[in-house]
């Protein structure tokens, strides 16, 4: 019987989402898995041998895990950066949640930007979005999204209390 531990999967889904990182995926795989709730660091594989952005042994793709959607992050190096293009839309559920994720990626390196969106240290968006504002949008009460909308469109972070007088008028 072997006393190896079996071999990591490289991916076990059919669909992955595969972001770009200049050598600092495990970094940043890292923050997430100690960030967000279901998130995790699931696997780490090292370059079989040299190639254009690193050497033999580097770490060239992290598997893991943010709030439940599987990733592999490429230690692909400089030639691309991330863009507003892409961002993760983290559902909050209150003001303590929000200012807490948005706290840990504006303190951790990152910037703010507007209507509840930031970028982390290495460039990946996020929008730290409460379902209050969410639910908002989507009613079917036209002028409640509008509202809610309008309050949000002065916004950096998200202020719960501000979108829920929105909401009431």
């Amino acid at each position: 019987m072997s006393t190896q531990p079996p071999t990591p999967r490289y991916t076990t889904r059919k669909n992955t989402v595969c972001l770009w990182y200049d050598g600092t995926a495990l970094d940043a795989a890292t923050f997430y898995a100690a960030t967000f709730p279901d998130s995790s660091v699931d696997a780490v594989f090292h370059a079989p041998s040299d190639y254009p952005a690193g050497k033999e042994g580097d770490v060239l793709t992290v598997a893991f895990t943010v709030a439940g959607i599987p990733c592999i992050g490429l230690n692909g190096g400089p030639a691309f950066k991330q863009s507003e293009a892409f961002s993760f839309q983290i559902a909050t559920d209150d003001q303590a949640e929000t200012d807490r994720l948005w706290n840990a990626i504006i303190n951790n390196g990152g910037e703010s930007s507007a209507c509840g969106w930031c970028r982390d240290k290495w460039g990946l968006n996020w929008q730290i979005t409460p379902r209050v504002l969410s639910d908002a949008l989507a009613n079917p009460d036209r002028a409640v999204g509008k509202r809610a909308f309008e309050a949000m469109m002065k916004m950096v972070k998200i202020d719960v209390a501000a979108i829920e007088a929105a909401v009431r008028g």
